[in-house]
C-alpha cells in the first residue's frame, strides 16, 4: 500500500484512533483463541474462514472475481467453512454469512434495519414483562395483606377453637406462601424488564455509533473518488490544449512551405484555409519562440497534473482496498453481533420468563396438595380443611364451657338438687361421654369443690385472687410473661398467632388445678410460645371485670378520641391513675412486659400498634353492661387506640426517676 496515499487519506485526519473503539462493542469471550489469530477490534477473533481483503483489478473499482488473501483459490458459495471447535454458544452467524454481507451492496443498511427491527421486539417484550410485574405484585401484596389480616382478626374475636382454628390459620398460611411465590415472580420479572431495556439501550448507542462510523468512511471514499475525477479532467484539459497547440504549430508550419511551393494557385487558398479553421491564424503576428514558449509551459502544466491524477488514482485505490478489505469487514461484524447480541437477549429472557411462569405454577400447585415424599410438614389446603372435626370441636367446646362456668356466680337454674324442694332427678347417663353436670358440686357444697375453688385461677376476681395469693402480681401473670420473655422475645408474630387448642386447654387446666406445680421450661410448652401466650391471654378475657374497669371504660374511650398527640397522652394517664389497686399493678406489669416484647420488633414485628391490636380488646372486654353491642364495635378502634398511645408513653406513665 502507498504509505504517503494512505496516511493523507481523509478518515485519518478527522480522526488520529482506531475508529471503532474495542469497547464499543466488547462482550466477555467464550473460548480462547490462539495467539496467531487476527483480532478485529471488537472482543471477537477474525477466525481464517472471515472475509478476506480483495484487491481491486484497477483503479475503477472493484474486480468482480475478488480473492481471500490467506486461501490460494476463491472460495466458491457452495463451499463450506469447516466446523470450528465446540465452543459454549456455537457461532452460528458463520462466516458465510459475512461473506455474503461483503458480497451485497446494500449490506450496511440492511444490518442497520434488522436491529431496528429487533429493538422494538426487544422493548415490546420489556414493557409486556413490566406490566406483569405490576399485575403479579398487587395480586401477590393483596393476597398476602388479606391472608395476614384475616388471621390477626380472627385471633381478636372469639370464633371457633378446636380443629377448626388450626385449619383456618394452615389455609391462610398456605394463602401467605402463594402470595409470596408471586411477589417473588414480579421482582424477577422487573428484573429481566430492566435487563431488555438495557439491552436495547445499548444496541441502539452501538448501531448509531457505527452507522456514523460507516457514513464516514463512504463519505471519504466518494469524496476521493471525486477528486480522482477532478485530476483526470484536468489531465485531459491539459492534454487537449497540447494537443490542440500541436495542431496549431503543424498546422502553421504546413502552410508556410504551401504557400511558398505554390503561390498563386488556387490550392494553396484550400491549405491555407485548413490551417485556419485548425486555428492557425491563432499563432498570427506570434513568432516561433512564443509557440515554444507555450507548448514547455503545457507540457510542464500537463506533467504536474499528471502526477496529480496519479497520485490522486493510488490514493483512492488504496482508500477503496482499505475500505472494502478492512473496514467494511469489521462494519459488517460489529453490526452483525450487536443483531445476535439483542436477539439472543430477547430469546433468553423469554426463554427465562417462560421457564419462570411454568415453576410459579408448579409452586402453588405443590402448595396447595404438597408431595407425599415431603414429609408432611406443611399440609395442603384441602388437607387442612378436611381436618375439621365438628363433633370432637364441640365436645371439647362443651366441656371447657361447663367447666368454666361451674363455679360463676351467674349460672342459670339448677336441674338437680334436694327432690323436697322440688329440683327434678338426674338424667339417665346414655353415653360415656357426657359432659361433667354440676349434681357433684351441689351434693358436696361443704366439700371438695369449696376447696377447689380456693386454688382457681380462670374467671376469679382480680382483687380476689391478689388477697388471696397476697401478692403484688397476680402468680400467673408473672409466671407467664417470663415465660414468654425467655423463650418468645424473637418468635415471629408472638402474642398474634394462637397456639394449639388443645394445648391452650391443657395447660389451662394444669395452671386452674395447681399453678404452682407446672414448669413452663418444660419443653412441652416452651417448644411453642404461642400456647403461654393464648392461656395468658385467655386468662385476661375471663376476668369477671377487664382490667381496664366497666367505670372507667368510657373515660379511656373518650380520651383515646382526642387528636392532640400530647393532650391524649396526658388524659389516658389521668385515666391509668385512676385504676383500682390491683389493676394498676396488674396492667403496669403487663405493658412492661409488652415494651420489652416491642423492643425486639425487628424480630418478632410486633410494634406497639400491633400489640394494641391485639391486646386492645381483651384488655377493655366487652362493653359496659349499660352500653349496648353496637357500641362496643364502634369503640375498638380507640380502645386500640389507647393501648397503643399507653405503650409509646410506657416510661412517662408509669416509670419512676427513682427506679
Amino acid at each position: 500500500m502507498h504509505e504517503e496515499g494512505y496516511s493523507s487519506s481523509a478518515w485519518h485526519s478527522s480522526e488520529p484512533s482506531d475508529p471503532i473503539s474495542p469497547s464499543s462493542y466488547r462482550r466477555p469471550s467464550l473460548t480462547s483463541h490462539d495467539d496467531s489469530t487476527e483480532s478485529t477490534g471488537h472482543g471477537h477473533p477474525l477466525h481464517s474462514g472471515s472475509p478476506q481483503p480483495r484487491i481491486s483489478s484497477d483503479s475503477g473499482g472493484i474486480s468482480s472475481g475478488s480473492r481471500w488473501r490467506d486461501t490460494p483459490t476463491a472460495l466458491s458459495d457452495s463451499q463450506e467453512i469447516p466446523p470450528p471447535t465446540p465452543e459454549l454458544v456455537e457461532t452460528a452467524f458463520d462466516e458465510n454469512v459475512l461473506r455474503a454481507l461483503c458480497e451485497m451492496d446494500c449490506g450496511v443498511p440492511l444490518l442497520l434495519d434488522r436491529i431496528k427491527q429487533s429493538m422494538v421486539s426487544c422493548r415490546e417484550a420489556s414493557v409486556f414483562f413490566k406490566k406483569r410485574a405490576l399485575i403479579e405484585e398487587e395480586y401477590g401484596k393483596t393476597l398476602q395483606k388479606l391472608a395476614r389480616t384475616t388471621t390477626e382478626l380472627y385471633s381478636m374475636n372469639d370464633g371457633k377453637a378446636g380443629s377448626f382454628v388450626a385449619a383456618w390459620q394452615n389455609s391462610m398460611k398456605v394463602h401467605e406462601v402463594l402470595s409470596e411465590n408471586r411477589i417473588r415472580f414480579s421482582q424477577r420479572l422487573n428484573e429481566m424488564s430492566e435487563e431488555l431495556a438495557n439491552i436495547a439501550k445499548e444496541v441502539d448507542k452501538n448501531r448509531k455509533s457505527t452507522k456514523e462510523l460507516a457514513t464516514r468512511y463512504e463519505r471519504a471514499l466518494q469524496e476521493s473518488e471525486t477528486a480522482t475525477e477532478k485530476c483526470k479532467n484536468r489531465l485531459d484539459v491539459t492534454t487537449e490544449e497540447l494537443e490542440r497547440l500541436l495542431l496549431q504549430k503543424e498546422g502553421e508550419s504546413f502552410k508556410d512551405n504551401t504557400v511558398q511551393a505554390r503561390a498563386g494557385t488556387t490550392g494553396g487558398k484550400r491549405v491555407i484555409g485548413k490551417a485556419v479553421a485548425k486555428g492557425g491564424l491563432l499563432l498570427k503576428g506570434k513568432n516561433p519562440g512564443n509557440i515554444q514558449r507555450q507548448e514547455d509551459d503545457i507540457r510542464s502544466r500537463m506533467s504536474a497534473a499528471s502526477d496529480a491524477f496519479r497520485k490522486a488514482v493510488i490514493d483512492t485505490q488504496a482508500m477503496r482496498q482499505e475500505y472494502f478489505n478492512f473496514q467494511l469487514p469489521r462494519i459488517l461484524r460489529a453490526l452483525k453481533e450487536c443483531s445476535d447480541e439483542i436477539d439472543l437477549g430477547t430469546q433468553y429472557h423469554l426463554t427465562r420468563y417462560a421457564f419462570l411462569f411454568e415453576s410459579i405454577l408448579l409452586n402453588d400447585g405443590s402448595t396447595l396438595v404438597p408431595p407425599k415424599d415431603e414429609g408432611g410438614h406443611s399440609a395442603g389446603l384441602k388437607t387442612a380443611i378436611e381436618a375439621i372435626d365438628n363433633r370432637g370441636d364441640f365436645r371439647t367446646y362443651m366441656q371447657n364451657y361447663a367447666y368454666a362456668h361451674s363455679v360463676s356466680p351467674n349460672r342459670g337454674p339448677r336441674r338437680e338438687g334436694p327432690s323436697d324442694e322440688g329440683f327434678l332427678p338426674p338424667l339417665s347417663s346414655h353415653n360415656s361421654d357426657k359432659p361433667p353436670t354440676s349434681s357433684t358440686s351441689a351434693t358436696h357444697v361443704n366439700g371438695s369443690n369449696s376447696r377447689d375453688k380456693i386454688h382457681l385461677t380462670f374467671g376469679i376476681d382480680l382483687g380476689e385472687q391478689m388477697a388471696r395469693d397476697d401478692v403484688e402480681i397476680p402468680l400467673i401473670m408473672r409466671k407467664c410473661c417470663e415465660a414468654i420473655e425467655k423463650y418468645g422475645l424473637n418468635a415471629q408474630g408472638i402474642y398474634r398467632l394462637s397456639g394449639a387448642t388443645s394445648k391452650v386447654a391443657k395447660l389451662k387446666q394444669l395452671l386452674d388445678k395447681d399453678l404452682e406445680a407446672v414448669n413452663l421450661d418444660n419443653h412441652e410448652w416452651s417448644s411453642d410460645i404461642n400456647n403461654v401466650t393464648s392461656v395468658l391471654k385467655m386468662w385476661l378475657r375471663e376476668l369477671p371485670e377487664p382490667l381496664m374497669t366497666f367505670s372507667l371504660q368510657q373515660g379511656f374511650i373518650e380520651a383515646a378520641k382526642i387528636e392532640n398527640d400530647r393532650l391524649r397522652h396526658i388524659r389516658l394517664h389521668e385515666r391509668v391513675n385512676d385504676l383500682p389497686d390491683p389493676n394498676y399493678a396488674t396492667l403496669k406489669y403487663l405493658l412492661g412486659h409488652l415494651h420489652r416484647i416491642n423492643q425486639h420488633a425487628s424480630e418478632n414485628s410486633m410494634t406497639n400498634q400491633n400489640l394494641a391490636i391485639v391486646f386492645g380488646p381483651t384488655l377493655f372486654g366487652q362493653s359496659a353492661p349499660t352500653a349496648g353491642p353496637s357500641s362496643s364495635i364502634a369503640d375498638a378502634p380507640y380502645q386500640n387506640q389507647a393501648i397503643e398511645t399507653i405503650l409509646n408513653h410506657y416510661t412517662d406513665i408509669f416509670v419512676d426517676d427513682s427506679e
